[in-house]
């Protein structure tokens, strides 16, 4: 997997409204231990996939995350939910 080069920040359109500079691209490399097994099945499922394996361990992270993400807005959907009165009356 090779590291993606950022991108050049555009030009401000003119001096009154410049155009918000998006934070360069990083790619950070992690060093994660495996056990020996999980390390066998990691490359055993690259190999029956065709995939690399840090693509695999990529799209893993990915997916924990996104999980993460969605359950943590369901818990904030929730709790607004059940205090939509309280907060209505803060924002008074």
């Amino acid at each position: 997997m090779q590291p993606l080069t950022p991108a050049p920040a555009p030009a401000p359109t003119s001096a009154s409204t410049p155009t918000p500079v998006p934070a360069p691209a990083r790619t950070t490399v992690l060093e994660v231990p495996l056990g020996p097994g999980l390390h066998r099945a990691l490359l055993d499922l690259a190999d029956a996939t065709g995939c690399p394996p840090e693509d695999i361990v990529l799209d893993a992270v990915r997916a924990r995350l996104g999980a993460e993400e969605d359950r943590v807005r369901e818990v904030a959907e929730g709790l607004a939910g059940a205090h939509a009165e309280l907060l209505r009356r803060l924002g008074e």
